[in-house]
């Protein structure tokens, strides 16, 4: 290929590389998009957090923290208190505190208690509250209520709180209802002060206050004391005890090591296989050994061994019984041993000769006859 023909081929492609660069940012543009991230340091466990920055940053002196503690820190006249937490969760001696703290020119505001339908029934007692406010004991179903605010979008507001009812003296300074259904919000006159009741405070929260409606709903609730003093956000009055936070949450961690360990053992376990007999006991039995030596002798050719074992055993006998007979030897010994047991000196002779056995069948023939003669002994 000549030197012209590789500059064709070097300018077509780049021609094309330039051509489909240039059809790519055609087509496409860089744009910017905005990830919102999962909340971190205190904002992650404080769902005041975010209306606590928003009123510093208005001029408003504000605080949060997990306890009430009335004690170390002393409320001032026009304070504004904020419990986020299940007003049940509150002690009575707390609860008095909160009320003379109100009744004295503060503003108190507190949530309804949390709903749980006890089957059928759709009501349940809300003694807490009823017992210090012109309130029902009743409690009714959540329902959603329109919240409009002009220039923003309609809203639907405490749909997970539930609604309460006024007694008939009741004189609220603020109501607001869903229809004849029962209240969402009052606020009442208590002493020099106020309290404010609300069905839920999810429009309190962090992620909620990034919406101008609920923004502006709040500051009509802080409004009795805005300016006056110093905005206390207990976040939670009471925390559950350990016990109930591990049986709620604790499994997600529980559970994955628990099969874990289940399969480790598993894995290091014995597989299940046929039954086996059970071993035998250890045995000390001297002829059980007896036995056990000469049949080893005898698979090893120790015919010898166990031929002058057998006869010294017959002539140890012959002691015991004859000790005259035992003396002698030889001929003399077979003449009297023959007479006096009946048998053939010649016999008794062969029978107590003192030569190994060289065949099998010797070695069994003459250890019988020995036996045999052990015997009439």
């Amino acid at each position: 290929m000549s030197r012209s023909q590789h500059a064709a081929v070097w300018g077509l492609s780049a021609l094309l590389l330039g051509a489909l660069l240039a059809w790519f940012f055609a087509q496409y543009k860089r744009v910017e998009e905005v990830q919102k991230l999962p909340l971190a340091g205190e904002a992650a466990y404080n769902p005041l957090y975010a209306l606590r920055q928003v009123l510093r940053a208005e001029g408003q002196p504000a605080q949060s923290r997990q306890h009430l503690q009335l004690d170390a820190v002393p409320l001032a006249r026009r304070d504004t208190v904020v419990v986020y937490a299940d007003p049940r969760t509150l002690a009575p001696r707390e609860l008095d505190r909160l009320f003379a703290f109100a009744n004295a020119g503060g503003h108190l505001i507190l949530r309804m208690p949390a709903w749980d339908a006890p089957g059928k029934d759709k009501t349940r007692g809300n003694a807490t509250l009823a017992a210090r406010l012109p309130m029902q004991t009743t409690l009714l179903w959540p329902s959603c209520v329109h919240l409009q605010v002009p220039g923003q979008s309609l809203h639907k507001e405490f749909c997970k709180g539930p609604r309460f009812m006024l007694r008939a003296d009741a004189h609220p300074l603020a109501a607001w209802r869903n229809g004849n259904n029962g209240y969402v919000y009052a606020r009442f006159a208590h002493g020099e002060g106020t309290v404010d009741v609300l069905a839920d405070m999810a429009m309190l929260r962090n992620e909620a206050l990034r919406e101008r409606t609920h923004a502006l709903f709040v500051r009509q609730v802080l409004a009795p004391n805005w300016g006056r003093g110093t905005v206390h956000l207990v976040y939670a009055a009471n925390m559950p005890p350990l016990w109930r936070l591990l049986l709620e949450h604790g499994w997600m961690a529980a559970l994955p090591l628990l099969l874990g360990l289940s399969t480790w053992l598993w894995m290091r376990a014995q597989r299940f296989g046929p039954l086996l007999p059970s071993p035998l006991q250890p045995r000390r039995s001297l002829l059980e050994h007896v036995d056990a030596s000469g049949e080893h002798l005898l698979r090893y050719g120790k015919l010898a061994v166990l031929h002058r074992s057998m006869r010294a055993a017959v002539l140890a006998r012959l002691r015991r019984r004859d000790p005259l007979a035992a003396a002698l030897e030889g001929s003399e010994q077979a003449t009297l041993l023959a007479a006096r047991l009946g048998l053939d000196a010649g016999s008794v002779r062969s029978i107590l000769d003192s030569r190994p056995p060289t065949t099998l069948f010797e070695f069994r023939f003459r250890i019988a006859r020995l036996i045999a003669l052990g015997k009439r002994l």
